[in-house]
């Protein structure tokens, strides 16, 4: 009899844990920007398994591809900038997210270069600037630090260019001023003429990426979006505790060595626990991200790039946290 018992419970058990992954996997775009390694590492290490849940790191370059896919059902989650899941909810063929988790933010990877004789931002009055525009995170950044001092796009004569080629016609001391990322950032200091006007670590939380979900998806598997915060966590506590191992199975994922990870990860935060309970913070005290995604509605509407400027509150539920 209790060999038969024995039996049994083994039978339940398998039953139960095989119905733990019996749903369809979760799938989560992202590009390979090291701010979603974290990611990465929780599949490697299992964190996601111990969660009971199964997930794939589906990597789509290009946020605008990422839409397609996002809209088409072909993902569920869907990682990208605050600024950029604000365009993907009210553009012409609008997609109802959620952004559920913040993942990282700039922290002096990004910047502005300029003249040495520049020497604030109000110094910018009438110059040439070099930056993406249009939208995308420097854009929405650039424009961010130009309201914080009373000043517009056209104060400026903007040259447009990719981040990478904007860094480069500074130092080859084609534009007054750029935005851009390192190394460039490292690239213009080390000219004779060049410094770093701003960084984004004197900006925090403005260019932050974070994780979104369909409402409807998140009402049918709620439970499992809290599992994947859960692994995340873990994910970042782990990469905080064990930086060598977690570098190395993180530049993986971005295609680095190691040692350009570690290096490179220094003007990135990631956002634990206590940051993004800090970031959400409450629907009766709200944190930063609903005024950097209400600022993002307002911005890309005013430049007439959407069509109907959505709420901020309509964008974000910090419930799964």
């Amino acid at each position: 009899m209790k060999k038969k018992w024995t039996i049994g419970i083994v039978a339940l058990l398998f039953l139960f844990c095989g119905s733990a992954f019996s749903a369809e996997p979760i799938k989560l775009a992202m590009s390979t920007w090291l701010g979603y390694a974290p990611l990465y590492l929780a599949k490697e290490k299992g964190f996601f398994q111990k969660q009971g849940i199964e997930v794939e790191v589906v990597v789509i370059e290009s946020p605008a591809d990422r839409r397609v896919a996002f809209a088409a059902d072909k993902i569920q989650g869907f990682c990208t900038t605050v600024d950029t899941h604000v365009m993907t909810a009210a553009a012409e063929n609008p997609i109802p997210l959620k952004q559920v988790l913040a993942l990282d933010d700039s922290h002096g990877g990004d910047g502005m270069v300029s003249k040495k004789e520049i020497k604030t931002i109000k110094d910018l009055k009438g110059k040439t600037v070099a930056a993406q525009l249009g939208a995308g995170a420097s854009y929405f950044w650039l424009n961010y630090v130009l309201s914080q001092n009373g000043m517009k796009l056209s104060d400026l004569k903007t040259i447009d260019m990719k981040a990478g080629d904007a860094g480069s016609a500074f130092v080859a001391g084609k534009v007054d001023a750029a935005v851009t990322w390192e190394p460039w950032l490292s690239r213009a200091k080390a000219t004779p003429f060049g410094h770093v006007l701003l960084s984004s670590d004197k900006t925090p939380g403005i260019i932050v990426d974070s994780l979104a979900f369909k409402p409807d998806f998140l009402k049918k598997r709620g439970g499992d979006v809290k599992k994947i915060v859960a692994a995340w966590n873990e994910a970042v506590k782990f990469a905080a505790d064990n930086p060598q191992e977690a570098d190395a199975i993180m530049a993986k994922f971005t295609g680095q060595k190691p040692e350009e990870f570690t290096k490179e990860k220094i003007g990135v935060r990631f956002y634990g626990e206590k940051e993004n309970k800090e970031y959400f913070g409450t629907v009766k005290t709200p944190g930063l991200l609903y005024k950097v995604t209400q600022r993002a509605a307002d911005l890309w509407s005013e430049l007439k790039l959407i069509k109907k400027k959505p709420k901020a509150a309509d964008l974000i539920d910090g419930s799964f946290l």
